[in-house]
């Protein structure tokens, strides 16, 4: 059994607020692109309220929206993100969100069972902010091996 997956952590500043008629189509696709990545090969975990809420949860900011989840391994975060249905939603990004000047996608290893929390996450995307991709902190472009690899 390995003894580490990988953890994500993804922010977006949003435009308007999500009761807002242009963020009307993000919010409707929530449930889908949520139920997609837990259906996804490889998903672990993703951080939500007991009510399966993510949105609610703004520990960067009320605009700023913050998605962590937990992986197998790097090769299926990115089949998620990048070969699925996700896509789709990706491509709309600027729709409903302001454009980041600075990392807002950051990956780091943890121990097999371990979950991120939301201070821990934003711990590692300022790191990576900080330094660039290095083992604590990285991105799908430049990945890193677990530790006991």
């Amino acid at each position: 059994m390995p003894h580490h997956e990988l953890a994500q952590m993804n922010v977006a500043t949003m435009k308007e607020s999500l009761e807002s008629p242009s963020m009307a189509d993000f919010v409707a696709n929530l449930d889908r692109i949520n139920a997609l990545a837990e259906s996804s090969p490889g998903f672990v975990w993703r951080l939500q309220t007991d009510e399966g809420d993510a949105t609610a949860m703004r520990p960067m900011g009320e605009q700023t929206l913050v998605n962590i989840s937990v992986w197998k391994d790097a090769e299926s975060l990115n089949k998620y993100v990048y070969e699925s249905a996700h896509v789709d939603i990706m491509r709309r990004r600027k729709e409903w969100f302001e454009r980041m000047r600075e990392a807002y996608v950051v990956l780091w290893w943890v121990p097999t069972g371990h979950r991120p929390t939301a201070t821990e996450a934003i711990a590692r995307l300022e790191r990576l902010r900080l330094h660039g991709p290095t083992q604590e902190a990285f991105t799908l472009r430049k990945t890193f091996l677990p530790p006991d690899a």
